[in-house]
This record gives C-alpha cells, sequence and structure tokens, in this order.
C-alpha cells in the first residue's frame, strides 16, 4: 500500500516521517531501560500499551494473537517494531509481528514473519497472513507456526 506523499517534497509521506519517529522513540526507550527484568517490563508495557491504542475488533486480535505467541513459543520476548506488537527472539530479532488494519486503513489486519523466522520450506513460504477473525483452527495454525518459526 503506498502512501501518498507529504506537501514538504521530503519524499517521505506524513504517515512515514509518523512511524520513523515512532521507531526512534522505540529506539531510545530501549537504550533507556535498564537490561533483564526492567527491559522486559518496559518492553511488555509498550507493546500493551500499543494494543490498547487499536480500535476493535484489531484490538481483541492483537491480543489474542499476544496470548497464543507467548503460549507457543514462550522464549521469545514481546517488544514494539515500528509502533506495532512484535515479539524477538534472545537475539533481540522480530520473529513476528501484528499489524492493524486500522493504522494502514487496510481491510485487514495481518500476523507477519520476519527473516529470523525458522519457517524456511523448500523455495517459497507464506511469510504474512491476512486476519479478519480468529477460529479455533486459527489459533491452532498459528500457534504451530510460531513455534516453528522461534526455534
Amino acid at each position: 500500500m503506498m502512501a501518498a506523499k507529504s506537501e514538504s517534497g521530503s519524499g517521505f509521506s506524513d504517515f512515514e516521517k509518523q512511524a520513523m519517529k515512532e521507531r526512534a522513540a522505540e529506539l531510545r526507550a530501549e537504550a533507556k531501560a535498564a537490561k533483564g527484568a526492567a527491559k522486559a517490563q518496559v518492553d511488555l508495557d509498550a507493546l500493551l500499551g500499543k494494543i490498547k491504542e487499536m480500535p476493535e475488533p484489531d484490538r481483541s486480535l492483537a491480543m489474542r494473537i499476544h496470548e497464543i505467541v507467548l503460549s507457543a513459543a514462550p522464549q521469545l520476548y514481546p517488544k514494539t517494531w515500528y509502533s506495532m506488537p512484535a515479539w524477538a527472539n534472545a537475539e533481540g530479532k522480530v520473529v513476528c509481528f501484528f499489524q492493524s488494519a486500522a493504522k494502514f486503513k487496510a481491510r485487514y489486519a495481518t500476523f507477519g514473519f520476519n527473516d529470523a523466522a525458522a519457517l524456511d520450506d523448500g523455495n517459497m513460504w507464506p511469510t504474512a497472513f491476512a486476519l479478519t477473525k480468529l477460529t479455533g483452527e486459527d489459533e491452532a495454525r498459528i500457534a504451530a507456526l510460531v513455534k516453528k518459526a522461534a526455534g
């Protein structure tokens, strides 16, 4: 999805500028946070805060995804990534993330995986899924993918 260019002619849309500001704020917060439990709590609070800001149904979807990820792969830790809920491995690399439909003015939310995810399956495999609601079957599939991705 392309964002409209800004009036300033800087080449970045207002939406892109806001995303960069939010990412810079995330990096500053991470730098300030102490390592270990304090950092983990700061990251968790940031993730939960971003979920709380979402309108429904994104908020419920994101919260359920958060619960599934933590249950399926407790070794991943929650954080925000470009102002989106995400879950990272011990090296700090984002393994999976949730994108709000409302934030991107899209028809559906997205649950995706980054290259840190161990999902390789031949020459081609999916890295993102559109979400409009979650069924028990969907939740089981997500849990299995997250477990594999975190492996």
